[in-house]
């Protein structure tokens, strides 16, 4: 066996996402499989088609960007939540973001607007 063989990657203490929301993302997309939404065949051709559009970073840093663009079209082609469904909603949450007390926890209940 060589000495690499069977090894860890060096950066195996890294995060596996940046930021939070990439990791709800990944647990949605998964969720929503698993309940049958879609094929991974389906997931995986709405996510090539994304992260093959043009400006596409080539270093990959927009991967979740991609991911998020790829499952609200799946949303919206399922007949799920359309585009002003999901603009709506992630509106609704930025403003009880804005209007929650830094250390509590963020309520949809906390929107203003609501």
């Amino acid at each position: 066996m060589s000495r690499h063989e069977g090894a860890l990657p060096d950066d195996i203490d890294e995060p596996v996402f940046s930021e939070p929301w990439q990791a709800e993302a990944f647990a949605m997309t998964v969720a929503l499989h698993d309940k049958g939404l879609f094929s991974w065949s389906e997931w995986a051709d709405s996510l090539s088609a994304e992260v093959k559009k043009p400006g596409a970073a080539s270093d990959g840093h927009d991967y979740y960007e991609h991911w998020l663009a790829a499952l609200e079209k799946l949303l919206a082609a399922k007949g799920v939540a359309g585009k002003g469904d999901v603009d709506t909603l992630a509106a609704a949450w930025e403003r009880a973001a804005h209007a929650t007390p830094h250390g509590k926890p963020i309520l949809l209940e906390n929107d203003p607007g609501l």
